[in-house]
């Protein structure tokens, strides 16, 4: 078994935090989930016959994104701010 290369100023009990915004992140996923949706609907046959359930994918992504973007709005969960 070989082991990675792990460099020498990573501290595994201390890891540093990621350089950008977690709420910018989540609110970028979310319009891109809000196009996915208008073109699902604009486009009849992709929410047609057999496909009739794709429309409910972004539908239950943006349900999804909402509340963890709620969840991140309040200050939890933001490594940021930590």
């Amino acid at each position: 078994m070989t082991h990675q290369a792990v460099p020498a100023h990573y501290d595994p009990d201390h890891p540093t935090p990621l350089p950008f915004d977690t709420l910018r992140v989540v609110e970028i996923g979310l319009a891109v989930w809000a196009v996915v949706l208008v073109v699902l609907l604009a486009v009849p046959t992709l929410h047609q016959g057999s496909r009739d359930w794709w429309p409910w994918v972004p539908v239950a992504a943006l349900a999804l994104g909402s509340l963890g973007w709620a969840y991140l709005r309040r200050g939890r969960g933001n490594a940021a701010d930590a």
